[in-house]
């Protein structure tokens, strides 16, 4: 219901989703146990989402979650939603500290080196919109849910899809942030090329807004593609400034790419050009466990668990934080650096 809503209202409304929360939560965590065949008694711990967040979706969790532990009488561990995406990986792969990761989503864009279950530095961040929110608000502006190909799509895999078949090339958007020499993400003043150039060729084409251009394709392909590039050319800076500063191993240094967003495909190529030509090597979470997921909350509470970090008895009053750094922040050291990146060719066939 959560995800169909979503698409049909062209993204989260909060208030909706907090009352799809507030009506399902409880029969989600009671069919989770019941088919795992595990009664709340034998859980180690519960490990609840607390930060950072839609303030109206954390508290329908984390109340749930305090009740449950005082109910049961079992120890919570409160989790950063980002350390989360971070650490997914290791569950499927014996990724040993440190590596990098790039975090991409509807909500968040940032890079960070981990350290360690709860040790990150901060790198770069967005400064305003996510590169998930800037997909889903080109996709809005061009009105794709009336194109045949994408009307069960989101907005992110819309502009995927017809970008497969656009030609990126036509339209030339300019790459936010080409004179900031740090690891920090733009994507508003890209948003804002965009819909310019969305209302010249409306007005070329003698349409009205709602209407389908004829060239959403081209459209779509030149805004993923600069998109992508962006991503890359941060994730570049922040791959030398970790070999100067000695922040990731010698031999076999990893990028890790998590998030709603490293499921397009493209992304991770445009990604993966980078890692190449820097020695690194790039892995990625199954899609399903890449965008927002229980799981990864799970895993995130083992993590801790076997480290003894961050649990709590279950009486201890925990609050909800929507806004939440991640990690050590960095950002200020990596702009000093100002490291000028070698020009390198992001060609990625259809």
């Amino acid at each position: 219901n959560f995800m169909c809503k979503c698409v049909v209202t062209g993204g989260i409304i909060p208030t909706v989703a907090q009352q799809l929360h507030s009506e399902n939560i409880e029969r989600v965590v009671q069919e989770a146990l019941e088919r795992s065949g595990v009664d709340p008694s034998q859980l180690s711990a519960v490990a609840t989402t607390v930060k950072p967040g839609l303030a109206l979706s954390l508290s329908i969790g984390l109340k749930f979650s305090q009740r449950f532990v005082r109910q049961h009488n079992k120890p919570f561990i409160p989790i950063h939603h980002m350390e989360a995406h971070a650490l997914t990986a290791r569950m499927l792969h014996p990724i040993a500290f440190p590596f990098l990761v790039l975090l991409i989503s509807g909500g968040h864009s940032l890079l960070a080196v981990a350290r360690g279950v709860d040790d990150f530095l901060l790198l770069g961040y967005s400064l305003d919109e996510s590169p998930g929110d800037i997909l889903d608000k080109v996709a809005r502006r061009l009105s794709l849910t009336k194109h045949p190909q994408c009307s069960t799509l989101s907005g992110g895999q819309a502009i995927e899809l017809l970008a497969k078949s656009g030609d990126r090339m036509r339209f030339r958007f300019t790459t936010p942030m080409g004179q900031t020499h740090d690891c920090c993400f733009s994507f508003a003043g890209l948003r804002n090329q965009v819909t310019m150039m969305i209302k010249k060729k409306e007005a070329e084409e003698g349409i009205e807004q709602g209407t389908l251009l004829s060239c959403v394709n081209d459209i779509a392909a030149a805004t993923q593609h600069t998109v992508a590039t962006h991503l890359a050319k941060r994730t570049h800076r922040a791959i030398l400034f970790c070999q100067a500063n000695g922040l990731l191993p010698a031999s076999s240094p990893t990028l890790v790419l998590s998030g709603g967003v490293a499921s397009n495909q493209y992304i991770r190529k445009a990604l993966t050009v980078i890692t190449e030509t820097t020695g690194l090597h790039l892995l990625c979470p199954p899609a399903k466990f890449c965008t927002d997921n229980g799981v990864m909350i799970a895993w995130n509470g083992v993590e801790r668990l076997r480290e003894g970090k961050g649990i709590l008895p279950p009486n201890v009053d925990v609050f909800y934080e929507p806004k939440a750094p991640l990690g050590v922040d960095m950002t200020a050291e990596v702009k000093a650096a100002g490291i000028r990146l070698p020009s390198v060719r992001i060609r990625i066939p259809n």
